[in-house]
């Protein structure tokens, strides 16, 4: 459910600009809104579920999520639609989390690549259905509707987790919660984050924008000072002296922000530039989401044959080219070239993401798995809210030095061509890698 509410609404942003009276790129906020609730509310996940129980806070974010579900379907304006996404974000940032954190501590080493596989898999399942099925209810009903169809699949899924979840109870030694940090972290990493949202003059004024950014990045400077000296941090940095996680992390970083922006561009390319309608954008877009289910059976095999630091250095190129090449659409290419690349690029995309995340926990120890599990997380949603704010801001840019009032078709190449370079940096962190890091968990 989480995974398709991401990309079923990305299908339908024109028409709900369109209905909220809005510039398409101003929907960008509601997105990054999303990841940055996520990033928020992830640290304090863990600490969550060991204090009251996982059964418990996963059904209380299943109820937060569809709660905010409802007042996305009900929204009239952009300013509340934002709000309604980030409450769902904060739901959202306790279902995955703390389900991850339940299947690191259920499995030895050996296993992680397989059970991450296992976990991921059905959830990817949500990118496939997402775009069309949007696509779908916006062009035959009302984009309404995508939000609303979430609210039996919640209840299902409380149902479920009240049924099969008996055994996660609370943790019998939890240290304190870091209040201090948490103060800190979250209005932080908040402002931070719609500060450079709203630069584009979108919800608030420029003066407005720089003033908040400025708050936040005061309060992170605060929280890094604080985390120095904390026995038990919200996000603990010295996990960045693990090499393996630092290249997990920061060269992650890079790579997720050609991954946040893609879902944003493509539909406005697809509909704005090409004409097409909802459904038709929504059925290109799921390709790449079928590509990387495809790769997913086979991601530990590929590992275990090349090795982390190839496997990291040579895909990541093709990722690179993949974006790269949506630059070169035009209204003259055929259904079959584009099917093509989006369906390689997915697969591409979701065995660096896979590499990626099976690396970060090569080698911490595990009584660290949590804390590495909270910073990995909270790394992985800013990376995305910062690609889709990086891809609307060189669009913006874009339209405005070629003098065209509203979006056209050639306002998106210079987009995906940024995008595509700043994915392909984060191989300076690939290349530092031993030959043999990360070995032991692909059985190598």
């Amino acid at each position: 459910m989480e995974k398709m509410d991401e990309t079923i609404i990305v299908t339908a942003l024109p028409s709900i600009a369109r209905d909220l009276g809005e510039d398409p790129i101003a929907l960008k906020l509601a997105l990054t809104s999303y990841f940055v609730s996520l990033a928020c509310f992830i640290p304090v996940s863990g600490w969550m579920a060991d204090k009251f129980g996982a059964r418990n806070i996963f059904r209380a974010a299943i109820g937060v999520f569809m709660s905010g579900s409802v007042l996305c379907g009900f929204s009239n304006s952009l300013g509340h639609f934002v709000a309604a996404r980030f409450l769902q974000g904060m739901g959202g940032a306790m279902m995955m989390p703390v389900g991850r954190l339940i299947i690191s501590r259920s499995v030895s080493k050996s296993e992680w690549v397989q059970a991450l596989s296992y976990l991921t898999i059905p959830a990817l399942m949500g990118p496939v259905i997402g775009p069309p099925l949007g696509g779908l209810i916006t062009t035959f009903l009302n984009w309404r509707w995508i939000f609303f169809i979430n609210v039996p699949v919640s209840l299902f899924g409380i149902a479920l987790a009240t049924r099969y979840f008996k055994h996660l109870d609370k943790q019998d030694a939890v240290p304190p919660l870091d209040c201090i940090g948490a103060l800190l972290l979250a209005p932080g990493l908040s402002a931070l984050m719609f500060g450079v949202a709203t630069a584009g003059r979108h919800l608030v004024s420029l003066q407005l924008s720089l003033a908040i950014f400025g708050i936040g990045a005061a309060l992170m400077w605060g929280y890094l000072k604080h985390a120095k000296r904390t026995v038990h941090p919200l996000l603990d940095f010295s996990l960045l002296r693990v090499q393996t996680f630092r290249v997990s992390v920061l060269g992650g970083f890079l790579f997720r922000v050609g991954l946040g922006a893609l879902p944003f561009l493509l539909p406005l390319l697809l509909q704005l530039g090409f004409g097409m309608n909802p459904l038709h954008s929504g059925l290109l877009t799921c390709a790449g989401a079928a590509g990387a289910w495809l790769v997913k059976f086979v991601a530990p095999n590929i590992l275990r044959r090349f090795g982390f630091r190839r496997v990291l250095t040579v895909n990541i190129t093709l990722v690179s080219l993949s974006i790269a090449a949506i630059a070169g659409f035009t209204v003259h290419t055929s259904y079959a070239a584009m099917l093509a690349v989006l369906l390689a690029g997915g697969c591409f995309r979701s065995l660096q993401f896979t590499s990626l995340n099976a690396l970060a926990y090569a080698d911490i120890r595990s009584g660290r798995i949590g804390a590495a599990t909270s910073l990995e997380n909270v790394a992985r949603e800013l990376a995305f809210g910062t690609g889709i704010t990086a891809g609307a801001f060189i669009l913006q840019i874009s339209s405005f030095i070629q003098g065209h009032r509203a979006l056209v078709v050639q306002d998106f190449w210079p987009a995906f061509s940024a995008v595509g370079l700043i994915t392909l940096a984060s191989i300076g962190y690939s290349l530092r890698l031993p030959k043999d890091a990360g070995d032991e968990i692909v059985g190598r």
